[in-house]
């Protein structure tokens, strides 16, 4: 039987390299399909070297899992992911594979195939296109195991496994954690599922490129991203709309919203705020002066009922600038109705006209835009977003207004290179005015007349 899966977990790695030179532009993210049935693709269907795969093409690949006897989905989504990721961090870290579990299963599964260059427009509502496709049953595997679902095989289910994102920390061993952890994850969920005797295909995917920092250039660079610019290339999905009427009054976007309950339990809530949008927004209130963003969750997560998080904005008019400016004062966490965590937002304000855009928001210290604990509650909990950009005044056809970035224009990069020229500077200018300080003798010893004699009292 001929199988599309390498020989050995070393050749999926081989392979994968082979692919990278062609595949390796940011606008692409691999995609790892494999299934405890056999003979789901021909191997006359594989890609060739350099091939991207398009919206249209994936279909195609992805039609085999519409039609199998048994017809149950796992569906791995994570937030970034490239092909670079299974090569270099495979390699550059000696026995430390973060892929293992991966590498293991498309080794023992009976069919599977290895897409490593799919257009990640394809990508953005593949959720979209796998419910359109038939009657699946949806679910949305919070907390990461299956032993205790009850799956009824005889009719489609789709089971939904939204990864941690990878995009935690800025430093490149954490992010080697993150997509080893995200590993071990992928293998419990088969092996519970192959444990209960059901037959399942797995899409194992992301929803953007990743971007690797190298060794040699660990430190991140924040750049200033106005996504308003080329808001529908820039965005994985569109944005959460609050809207009053017929207008919207809110949008909110984030590509990672996660929470961290007591620092043991993550809460991912990107899937549910952005994808399904199993959110309750209608606590949401808007005027022209005040905003709150209200997202109520139930049940996120095993042992917390109700989750509510709120977003309050004022929009109020400074006489310095001679304008009105939208700020993001605080927000707010309740969980259970009854704990209650404050946050005090420090950096995050634009121009009423504007939107607010930032790169990294959350409760770390090293972040751009802050929320600061404001009462002993919300010491226990730690906030990570990332991407985020809101504008909750003054939206124009639905769409973001222009992005007020929090990346200043005096980055670190920036000062020290002007430290530099102002020292350098200032030696130079020392320098000049010390030689134009140098004077010569009034008066020359000659040699054919009498001895030059200089008074003591000159």
């Amino acid at each position: 039987m001929a199988r599309l899966c390498p020989a050995a977990p070393a050749l999926l790695v081989s392979s994968l390299a082979v692919l990278l030179q062609t595949s390796l532009s940011v606008d692409h993210v691999p995609m790892l399909l494999w299934s405890t049935q056999r003979s789901q693709w021909n191997p006359d269907t594989a890609v060739h070297e350099g091939q991207v795969v398009s919206a249209q093409e994936l279909t195609v690949f992805l039609q085999p899992l519409f039609t199998q006897n048994s017809r149950n989905l796992v569906l791995f989504l994570q937030d970034r992911l490239s092909i670079d990721d299974f090569t270099y961090f495979s390699e550059s870290y000696g026995n430390k594979n973060p892929f293992q579990n991966v590498q293991e299963i498309l080794q023992s599964s009976p069919s599977s195939l290895v897409l490593p260059a799919v257009d990640y427009k394809a990508t953005r509502y593949l959720l979209t296109v796998l419910q359109e496709s038939g009657d699946w049953k949806l679910t949305n595997v919070t907390n990461h195991n299956v032993s205790q679902l009850e799956v009824n095989a005889s009719n489609p289910n789709l089971l939904v496994v939204q990864l941690p994102p990878l995009a935690s920390d800025l430093k490149e061993i954490s992010t080697l954690e993150a997509i080893a952890e995200n590993d071990k994850i992928i293998g419990r969920v088969t092996m519970d599922l192959q444990e209960q005797g059901i037959h399942f295909s797995v899409i194992y995917t992301a929803m953007r490129p990743s971007r690797i920092s190298r060794r040699t250039d660990v430190v991140a660079e924040l750049r200033r991203q106005l996504m308003a610019a080329e808001e529908e290339d820039s965005l994985s999905y569109p944005p959460l709309n609050v809207t009053t009427g017929n207008y919207s009054c809110i949008l909110f976007y984030a590509s990672n919203f996660s929470l961290k309950a007591n620092s043991s339990v993550l809460i991912d809530l990107t899937n549910a705020t952005f994808l399904t949008q199993n959110v309750d927004i209608s606590a949401s209130e808007c005027s022209d002066s005040n905003t709150t963003l209200s997202l109520k969750y139930t049940k996120p997560v095993n042992g917390i009922s109700s989750l509510e998080i709120r977003f309050f904005m004022t929009n109020r008019f400074y006489e310095v600038s001679a304008r009105k400016w939208s700020t993001l004062d605080s927000v707010e966490i309740v969980q259970d109705g009854e704990k209650f965590a404050k946050f005090n937002v420090s950096g995050i304000s634009a121009p009423a006209e504007y939107s607010f855009h930032c790169q990294l928001v959350g409760t770390s210290n090293h972040y751009p835009a802050r929320l600061v604990p404001s009462n002993n509650e919300a010491k226990n909990w730690d906030v990570f977003i990332s991407e985020l950009q809101i504008q909750g005044f003054n939206i124009i056809n639905n769409q973001f207004s222009y992005a007020s970035d929090c990346t200043g224009f005096f980055t670190p990069g920036i000062w020290m290179g002007l430290v530099t020229s102002i020292i350098l500077l200032w030696i130079l200018t020392y320098g000049i005015h010390m030689i134009m300080q140098l004077t010569t003798n009034s008066r020359f010893d000659d040699p054919k007349g009498p001895a030059l004699s200089v008074p003591q009292t000159e």
